[in-house]
């Protein structure tokens, strides 16, 4: 990237150059965007816990709002934020980023409604071979096709992108990094690439909507054969989606089906496909479809209701732990009090040492501090309740404990996750782009990613929750563990849990698998980029990056496992739960004071200052 181009980031003129009118579209796009995730939240929620709505349209469709919800993400926040600075700039990975994220949901999103399309053609035209056809099996294969067919599509264009030089200007006249915007700005002919672009994206949309109304034209007319009554209802599930599919692909095809150029009109058409629609989504589901709105209103009286005590018998929840040995119990509360004590004093050690020292203030040490203020915050939803279980023979936690120590958990877990690509972002830029480290890793910069950090833990957290909050346990209350995790509580719950069991997949393994890919490429990058380092930059590089790769693949590994699988329990999974909540935030200190002789000096100068 450094020999093709010289441009470190672009120029967003955003949707208007007037601060009277990006005020007011701040106000506008931030209630658009709140609407967008309560609106797609709520219909989540509400299929997942009403059994009323099982059937595959509607597992259809809790995937759509979830794919909407990310889809906005995407664009919304940063339009959010750029309409409150003069000034819009945006890195030159951070604009890959936005692409690919973009491209990758819009993909899914498109052969998604593919997909509905075909479950409301099998419904309506074979509707006593349905619930033969359209199997859990097969409907959660077709959800996945459609992931895996955003992701290449998503891939093509970044590839197309990456290859591109940029070496004049850097202005963009749109409010997202897009690629007829980009392809104008690269200096060389971008002739062949816009026919590709075309093909991938125009032609992509056009065939896709060509087929969603063929596909419509032979339900309208299988519907002469259907009842009064029946007409009316398959019209009425049939235009709503076909509603959706026209807000979404007519302003696709009129933005992607052209000869490469940028129009005027170009940004308010990817407003509308990226912002309106996915708020849109959800008024129009829940209006024109009875059974969404009925199974709102019982989740509204349930919550109303206290639903804890309505939907469920069970008060506390029994934890088995690690072993029923009385000998062993004692042995292990020795050893996990160590390790809790050695967690503890190793995390605080390296917070105070990077808050005094003056020679620590660079932003890997800003993140490392946050880092282990994390891993002690982790430790300690976990370890203390189970080195207390093991001085009794019966180890029970209330529901609402459960819950609690669950949240908790998730959320400094999920945001653990979120820092450590932060900081794998942090030694990307310092090692390939060491002249503009301090310019592009700036102190709001820092603050801000940390931020994100939280509130992807916080967002992934809440999705626990609800998930949980709404299951009901009326038999068993004996936990074969010692926590309270999802796929043990699935197991208790007195309901079927496969819908719930596909998206705790999604919202944990699929998240961790992801991301772990991601930094090994991100790592495999900067690997790559050290041929032009010195043999010390290379040794202080590998040095830096080596302990960084070590605490990734000791959280990540086991995490995994543990997640990226279907929704069981295993023996083994204690003893990976005690290595990823207990025995990595216990290494990392050691990881990172042994291996980094700036935090060893630090630490050295640290303990003589308080000897004097």
């Amino acid at each position: 990237m450094e020999i093709s181009h010289n441009i470190t980031g672009f120029f967003l003129l955003g949707l208007s150059q007037d601060l009277e009118i990006q005020r007011a579209l701040f106000v506008v796009f931030l209630i658009i965007y709140v609407a967008t995730v309560c609106g797609n939240m709520l219909i989540v929620v509400t299929i997942t816990s009403s059994p009323a709505l099982a059937s595959p349209m509607y597992f259809f469709l809790a995937n759509l709002s979830f794919i909407d919800i990310c889809y906005s993400s995407s664009m919304a926040p940063k339009l959010i934020a750029d309409s409150l600075y003069e000034g819009r700039t945006i890195s030159y990975e951070g604009c890959m980023a936005q692409l690919f994220g973009a491209h990758f949901l819009g993909g899914v999103e498109i052969l998604l409604l593919t997909v509905m399309a075909y479950d409301r053609y099998v419904a309506i035209c074979k509707p006593l071979h349905y619930t033969i056809i359209m199997t859990r099996h097969l409907c959660a294969l077709l959800v996945g096709v459609t992931w895996l067919g955003g992701f290449l599509h998503s891939l093509v264009q970044l590839l197309l992108v990456l290859q591109l030089p940029f070496c004049g200007p850097n202005v963009i006249n749109h409010f997202v990094c897009d690629l007829y915007p980009l392809l104008e700005l690269a200096c060389t002919n971008t002739y062949v690439i816009g026919l590709l672009v075309v093909a991938n994206s125009g032609v992509i949309c056009l065939l896709n909507f060509l087929m969603l109304a063929a596909s419509y034209v032979v339900i309208l007319c299988s519907l002469r054969a259907h009842s009064a009554e029946g007409r009316r209802k398959a019209l009425s599930t049939c235009g709503a989606h076909f509603t959706v599919v026209a807000l979404f692909f007519v302003p696709c095809v009129f933005t992607y089906m052209r000869p490469s150029s940028t129009l005027p009109t170009d940004k308010n058409m990817a407003v509308f496909y990226g912002i309106l629609t996915p708020m849109l989504n959800p008024f129009i589901y829940t209006l024109r479809n009875d059974e969404v709105k009925n199974a709102m209103r019982k989740l509204f009286t349930q919550c109303t209701k206290r639903p804890m005590e309505q939907k469920n018998n069970v008060t506390e929840f029994v934890l088995l732990g690690l072993t029923q040995s009385l000998q062993g119990q004692k042995i292990l509360f020795v050893v996990f009090l160590f390790i809790y004590i050695v967690t503890m004093v190793g995390n605080l050690l390296i917070i105070v040492t990077v808050m005094v020292s003056s020679t620590l203030d660079a932003p890997m040490y800003f993140f490392l501090g946050y880092l282990s203020f994390m891993d002690a915050a982790y430790s300690t939803t976990l370890t203390p309740n189970m080195i207390m279980d093991f001085l009794y023979e019966k180890k029970t936690i209330s529901f609402q404990a459960c819950l609690s120590q669950l949240f908790i958990a998730h959320l400094f877990g999920g945001a653990e996750i979120f820092l450590l690509v932060v900081m794998a972002y942090d030694r990307y830029v310092a090692i390939c782009k060491p002249l503009h480290y301090l310019i592009i890793m700036n102190q709001r910069v820092c603050v801000l990613l940390l931020l994100m950090s939280w509130v992807g833990g916080f967002l992934h957290a809440v999705v626990q929750l609800l998930f949980v909050y709404n299951l009901p346990f009326c038999g068993p209350n004996v936990i074969d563990h010692f926590i309270c995790d999802m796929y043990p509580l699935l197991k208790l719950a007195c309901t079927d849990t496969y819908v719930i069991g596909l998206i705790v997949v999604a919202n944990d393994g699929a998240i961790c698998a992801v991301i772990f890919v991601l930094l090994l490429i991100s790592y495999g990058v900067i690997l790559y980029s050290l041929k032009t380092l010195s043999q010390e930059g290379k040794r202080k590089a590998l040095s830096t990056c080596g302990y960084h790769i070590t605490v990734v693949v000791l959280f990540f590994v086991p995490c995994m496992f543990m997640y990226v699988r279907p929704p069981s329990t295993l023996p083994i999974d204690k003893s990976l739960t005690v290595f990823y909540t207990v025995i990595t935030p216990m290494l990392n200190p050691l990881i990172y004071t042994l291996r980094n002789e700036e935090m060893k000096s630090a630490m050295k100068r640290l303990w003589i200052r308080k000897r004097k």
